[in-house]
């Protein structure tokens, strides 16, 4: 049974995701702040739903805290819906970004769809011992059993959005990957005008983080704009 953690400070919304959540055959912990939340998520956390606005910690301080730690899927669920707000959302290291008032058939379905791939994020392939599955470019190694990250020698941090990206690009080496391929391949949902500032957020981020240089990346090159390359 996947634990989902409700973070939200209205707590009819609480009530409301529980009964929902729960007729799913999911267990809920709930809090009312960011504060609260960072006490009760643990390593039995499948999935958090987040506000954004509360009290003490905001939804964004909140998931950028637990990005420090935990790469469990985070679900902003916010009356905050301009682009704007989404890209601080994703930046912060939210998976998805769902707007009140909301369709529970919408959330349930947002919901599952993170969780399963979750579930396929975390579940280790099965492989010889001896055998080490890894994409190495240069001094980049990409361990995809362990789902970890190398660069020189010094382990880098990234999210299951960010390494998924990575693994798709480094995997066909100067293979040029449009926003539309990178959002339906990562995501495994249908493409908007609107995803374009999501993939953009993402490969900031992954090149902040694997990049000597992010203003001038050795690894992910622009191509055109929109498209992406590793090389």
């Amino acid at each position: 049974m996947e634990t989902i953690l409700v973070v939200d400070d209205d707590k009819d919304i609480r009530e409301l995701l529980m009964i929902l959540l729960q007729s799913e055959g999911y267990n809920v912990v709930e809090a009312e702040n960011g504060e609260e939340a960072l006490k009760k998520i643990d390593i039995n956390t499948s999935l958090v739903i987040l506000d954004i606005m509360m009290p003490k910690l905001n939804g964004i301080q909140t998931c950028t805290k637990i990005r420090e730690v935990n790469f469990v899927p985070i679900l902003f669920l916010t009356a905050k819906g301009q682009d704007s707000d989404k890209i601080i959302g994703f930046s912060a290291g939210g998976d998805d970004y769902l707007v009140k008032p909301f369709s529970p058939s919408e959330l349930m379905a947002r919901v599952k769809a993170l969780l399963r791939r979750h579930l396929v994020y975390t579940n280790n392939m099965s492989v010889k011992e001896d055998k080490v599955n890894n994409i190495i470019i240069r001094d980049l190694i990409i361990n995809l059993d362990e789902k970890s990250i190398t660069l020189g020698n010094k382990q880098i941090s990234l999210t299951p959005r960010e390494f998924d990206i990575l693994v798709l690009l480094a995997s066909t080496k100067n293979k040029v990957f449009s926003a539309q391929n990178i959002y339906e391949s990562v995501w495994n949902e249908p493409y908007f005008s609107i995803s374009n500032n999501t993939i953009m957020v993402h490969i900031r981020k992954l090149r902040e983080k694997i990049e000597q240089k992010p203003q001038s990346p050795e690894y992910i090159k622009t191509v055109w704009g929109m498209e992406y390359k590793i090389e």
